[in-house]
């Protein structure tokens, strides 16, 4: 296991991630992501520079971890009352955060300061822990549902290469577009 991809720590390894994350923000919003350096962020945070090197390995990897907890959704995706509507309610959200110019300025860290993959199988489990809370609510209503690794692959991969490689004209027509099909209408 990586040096970044440690299960939340305690004590005082979680004081230091969470005073380093802070600082980055800030430093983020007061200088702009350019002039951001380990020995900046270091003294913003209270830490060494050796603190977080040890830790990170150096800024891109830093800022990969403060992208991939800036990514964690917050909330589970409210109940609209049927799988469709909360599909696209959800998918419509996803596209709005991630289209925008800060969200994909945290995909971009996440996946530069990134060697082995686990920020990006990081981000994937957010998606998919958030899609399994919508299948399981349609599950309890018994409506027929596609698994979460179809919605993966239909809804989010094609969203997410738009979003990446070909943002122009993604608007929520092409969300309900990539839904067409793979879920029923709803029926008011």
């Amino acid at each position: 296991m990586s040096r970044k991809t440690m299960v939340r720590p305690g004590g005082r390894s979680a004081r230091v991630q969470a005073s380093v994350h802070t600082a980055v923000r800030e430093l983020e919003a007061e200088v702009g992501r350019e002039a951001l350096t380990v020995p900046l962020v270091a003294a913003r945070a209270g830490v060494t520079p050796s603190t977080i090197y040890r830790r990170w390995g150096d800024l891109q990897e830093l800022m990969s971890d403060v992208a991939v907890e800036r990514l964690r959704p917050e909330a589970a995706p409210k109940d609209r009352g049927s799988l469709r509507s909360d599909l696209e309610a959800w998918a419509e959200q996803f596209l709005e955060e991630m289209a925008a110019p800060t969200g994909r300025a945290y995909i971009r860290d996440a996946l530069l300061g990134d060697p082995d993959g686990a920020n990006a199988g990081q981000c994937s489990a957010y998606a998919a822990d958030q899609i399994d809370v919508i299948l399981g609510r349609a599950a309890d209503r018994e409506e027929d549902a596609p698994d979460v690794e179809t919605i993966l692959d239909r809804v989010v991969a094609p969203l997410m290469y738009r979003i990446l490689f070909r943002p122009e004209g993604l608007d929520t027509a092409y969300v309900h577009d990539l839904l067409a099909g793979l879920v029923a209408p709803n029926d008011h």
